[in-house]
């Protein structure tokens, strides 16, 4: 078995191991387009599966809105109460820091390897939930910035 293999195969048994589904059924599909010789299909699914993602979590956010469970009143109520309005700032801030770590993967695309890895023990170790890797990089960014900035490089 070549190192991709075996990699995906130790994923998968993390993410059984860590109860975390998303990362050993990820692993699963890749693994199976890896043995069926679909490996072709790889680049396609690196370049565009973060859009994907990103448009089904939309979709998952979006879904209240559609049903009609979010009335105009609860809507009005996001800029009239304090929560409403730290959602708002909570909003804004992680689109900002979405964009900071896409910024950061387009420099330095090796740290994939970091922020996959560290997202694996924040699952299996902390009971996180695996949102994607951009709000793991913008948060990287940050980190990045405040470490310059410390230690004055």
């Amino acid at each position: 078995m070549m190192t991709g293999e075996l990699i995906l195969v130790g994923l998968i048994i993390i993410g059984l191991i860590g109860r975390s589904p998303i990362i050993a059924t990820a692993a699963c599909v890749l693994l199976a387009v890896k043995l069926l010789h679909l490996s072709r299909f790889l680049p396609s699914i690196e370049r565009r599966g973060l859009e994907l993602g990103l448009l089904f979590l939309t979709l998952s956010v979006l879904v209240p809105f559609a049903s009609g469970k979010v009335q105009m009143k609860e809507l009005i109520a996001a800029f009239n109460t304090w929560p409403g309005w730290l959602a708002l700032i909570g909003g804004a801030a992680a689109a900002y820091m979405n964009a900071k770590g896409l910024d950061l993967l387009k420099l330095d695309p090796q740290m994939v390897v970091g922020l996959v890895i560290g997202s694996i023990f924040g699952i299996i170790f902390l009971r996180g939930i695996p949102v994607g890797p951009l709000m793991a990089a913008g948060i990287t960014a940050i980190l990045f910035k405040l470490f310059k900035l410390i230690s004055g490089g």
